[in-house]
């Protein structure tokens, strides 16, 4: 076992590891001079991430860590220059954003009709995102309502390629899957490269991503939540290839109930007996698949830290 490079080292491949952590929000903004040595701040991002994600803070980058930086996640950051609202594990978009508390809410959400995949039914991925957002709706006052009227939809589903304007360019299979803009943007992106799936029993591929799993975290992020550190919980910022998360968890519904409240139907104990049900079949993140923008050069870099 290698130990650790001292401060100062210089490492083939940490320069591509800066980056990462500068586009998800752990190092300033104003950083943009990425050198492969070894530094104070990159220890520093390397902590604060592991804090975040629920990780062992060791400020090393061990081999949980280097598995969760190469994991498949949304792109919306997490920190945002350290000024999210934190909250328990929940967190919220500066200045905690959302749609108004009026009630009953009514929010409408509409589909590009000519940003969009032609390999998946539309009934079908009509059924994931009604029941992604039935899901929300069930846990506090608002109600989606499908609508036609693409250009005066209050949020707007997409799916796009690389650089597409909203200055959040996605990055090919895997890597970033989707971001979601907060209140009241509306927008909602989704990587079009992925292989997307709604049955990984007809959808064979090793990299097939769930979509509705992508859903009801993006729509979390259109209601005004941030990230969770709770890996159980549908906020959590990464997932697998043919995983499945889509029961919100009680970090999920205490963060969203903040912002709107509850839903008059809501029973916290019916919720928490369900959650703790043997037959809750929300699933954790296990195992990983390689980034492929990461993999050589994390690869290279695990031969030098204590892994």
């Amino acid at each position: 076992m290698v130990p650790p490079p001292l401060r100062g080292s210089e490492i083939i491949g940490m320069s591509e590891l800066k980056k990462y952590f500068h586009r998800f929000g752990y190092l300033p903004k104003s950083d943009t001079n990425f050198t492969d040595i070894f530094d104070d701040g990159l220890e520093s991002a390397v902590t604060q991430y592991q804090s975040k994600l629920g990780l062992p803070v060791t400020g090393k980058l061990d081999s949980a860590t280097l598995s969760e930086v190469m994991s498949p996640r949304c792109g919306v950051g997490d920190n945002d220059d350290h000024k999210l609202h934190i909250t328990k594990h929940y967190t919220y978009f500066p200045g905690r954003p959302s749609w108004g508390r009026t009630t009953p809410l009514m929010l409408t959400y509409a589909f590009s009709s000519s940003d969009f995949i032609d390999y998946i039914e539309i009934s079908d991925i009509r059924a994931v995102f009604n029941r992604a957002f039935t899901r929300w709706a069930s846990v506090i006052p608002v109600n989606f309502t499908e609508t036609q009227d693409y250009k005066h939809a209050d949020i707007k589903i997409g799916f796009y390629s690389k650089d597409h304007g909203d200055g959040e360019p996605f990055d090919g299979v895997l890597g970033v899957l989707a971001h979601a803009f907060s209140p009241k943007s509306g927008r909602f992106h989704l990587d079009a490269a992925e292989t997307w799936s709604v049955d990984f029993e007809s959808e064979k591929s090793r990299v097939a991503i769930d979509l509705e799993s992508v859903a009801t975290h993006e729509i979390g992020h259109v209601l005004g939540l941030g990230h969770s550190s709770v890996k159980e919980a549908v906020m959590y910022p990464s997932l697998n290839p043919r995983s499945k998360k889509v029961d919100l968890r009680l970090d999920d519904v205490n963060g969203v109930q903040v912002l709107y409240g509850s839903n008059p139907n809501f029973s916290l104990t019916s919720f928490l007996q369900s959650e703790t049900s043997p037959n809750n079949k929300s699933f954790g993140l296990r195992g990983h698949r390689f980034n492929p923008i990461f993999s050589i050069s994390l690869i290279v870099l695990a031969v030098f830290f204590c892994i």
